[in-house]
């Protein structure tokens, strides 16, 4: 891999960005614009009604955010004609062919200039309704692919991914791709196409029976979870995900794929400030209920590693990929994360939360500190159940539990919970395949890549993303935690 100069090949590039009001492509598009200015622009494909609407939400949901004080303090009165030169909104939708773009000129404009396509579009939510998520996810990603075959100047299209597409596989997992139509089930085969039909026969089922909106959003939940189950997937977001590379692998012809599979995203290590974060991550959940007094255990396995990598990482090996495989048609794999090189244990992130929340307590709603204690660790699933009857039911419910055989003791106790109870336990079913997660995901590819970089790219400083360099008590008690009670909590 020749490198060279990663800000010389942006120079004077312009680059399609997909779900561009996601966590990763903002900082994405906030990286470029602040090391290279003379990119030439980026078209941002927004899901929204006109070009006013899509003005609006890039001004209000990407450049407003404090993710761009940096730029904002760089060009001072001068950001906003920076922005206007370098950054077209384009209302889209990759749902769609064409990616949703109804203006024809505007549509032709982006075939004739693009150089680089970076699909960031997606619904992340598990459960997420299965007509949106293969919509998104699956769909989406082949209608990115069509668009970018059009692009007359095209260098590549990456595609981000997850990298637990692997589903429950346990051991090294390597960087390899989704088979088309192959299941994680032996001898099950999926068909793409009958999933669509699928899908749009079981909601026209269910509005012919006339059925509230609500309870057609909760039926389309339980059928992508029904479904990705079925082959051999935790849930619909990771089955869709997969659903997505195949169609990309199989349809490429020559296009040069760059397939970019991060493990937990995190808040920003360094770029362009530490410890920006928007939304709850995966592993924010529990470290917010924690500091708020909310959740009192955690579930896990006794050796449990998470595997996190900070954002901005990611968004550098995105950055370096894309100039070292900008001449090679061919298809590639990077695992972005830390598990095999620098793992962090779950039973370390406990003390961590327990070490700043102990020092920092949060605030409550009445003006109170929040005071915590290191949090039960449960090494299984039943150990989770009793633990919930306990707290949640009559003590003599709670022992007829104990009574009943472990496999009738979900669903014995989830009818007797409140709503609240019953969304943890839908979390803890939802989130069981990865606190219980047993693969350690080999980045030979990305470690290629990170030696290829620090040999002969000129700029490898600016553009690190080597999870060695993570002290993960330094950034979680003094970064990433400070940076999700700022932003989130």
């Amino acid at each position: 891999m020749e490198l060279g100069s990663i800000l010389e090949f942006l120079e004077n590039k312009t680059i399609l960005v997909t779900g561009a009001t996601g966590y990763l492509a903002k900082i994405f598009v906030e990286k470029i614009l602040r090391v290279q200015p003379n990119v030439k622009k980026f078209y941002l494909i927004l899901r929204a009604a006109d070009d006013k609407s899509a003005r609006e939400r890039l001004r209000d949901e990407v450049i407003a955010k404090d993710l761009f004080k940096v730029l904002r303090e760089k060009h001072g009165a001068s950001l906003h004609s920076f922005i206007s030169e370098k950054v077209t909104p384009v209302p889209g939708d990759v749902s769609f062919e064409d990616l949703g773009v109804k203006d024809s000129s505007q549509n032709d404009e982006m075939c004739r200039e693009v150089d680089v396509v970076l699909n960031f579009a997606a619904t992340t939510n598990f459960d997420e309704r299965y007509d949106v998520a293969l919509g998104i996810n699956t769909l989406g990603a082949l209608n990115v692919l069509n668009f970018a075959k059009k692009c007359v100047k095209i260098k590549m299209l990456v595609h981000v991914s997850t990298a637990y597409v692997c589903g429950e596989e346990a051991g090294l997992l390597p960087e390899q791709p989704c088979r088309m139509g192959v299941a994680k089930k032996a001898n099950d085969k999926i068909d793409v196409n009958f999933e669509k039909k699928l899908v749009q026969e079981t909601l026209n089922e269910l509005k012919l029976k006339d059925v509230p909106d609500r309870e057609i959003t909760s039926a389309m939940k339980d059928f992508g979870l029904e479904r990705a189950r079925l082959f051999g997937w935790p849930n619909t977001y990771v089955f869709t995900k997969a659903l997505g590379e195949m169609l990309l692998g199989n349809f490429k012809d020559n296009l040069p794929l760059l397939i970019i599979r991060p493990t937990m995203i995190a808040s920003t290590y360094k770029e362009p400030f530490p410890g920006w974060i928007e939304g709850v991550r995966t592993i924010d959940s529990l470290i917010a209920g924690y500091g708020k007094g909310r959740v009192t255990c955690f579930i896990s396995g006794p050796r449990a590693v998470l595997d996190v990598i900070p954002a901005d990482m990611v968004v550098n090996a995105i950055t370096v990929a894309m100039v070292a495989r900008a001449k090679q048609h061919s298809e590639i794999i990077y695992h972005l994360g830390s598990s095999l090189r620098n793992p962090l244990k779950l039973l370390d992130l406990r003390d961590f939360s327990f070490s700043y929340f102990g020092e920092h307590p949060w605030i409550n709603k009445d003006g109170e500190p929040v005071k915590v204690s290191r949090v039960t660790i449960l090494s299984s699933m039943s150990k989770f159940y009793t633990y919930m009857a306990i707290r949640f039911l009559l003590p003599l419910k709670a022992l007829q539990l104990f009574n009943t055989i472990s496999c009738h003791i979900y669903q014995d106790l989830y009818t007797g919970l409140d709503r609240k109870a019953k969304l943890v336990m839908r979390l803890a079913e939802l989130y069981k395949p990865y606190v219980f997660f047993n693969g350690i995901f080999d980045d030979i590819n990305s470690e290629r890549l990170r030696i290829a970089s620090k040999e002969n790219c000129l700029e490898a400083n600016v553009f690190d993303f080597d999870p060695m360099n993570i002290d993960w008590e330094d950034y979680m008690i003094n970064v990433h935690i400070p940076g999700l009670v700022k932003y989130v909590m």
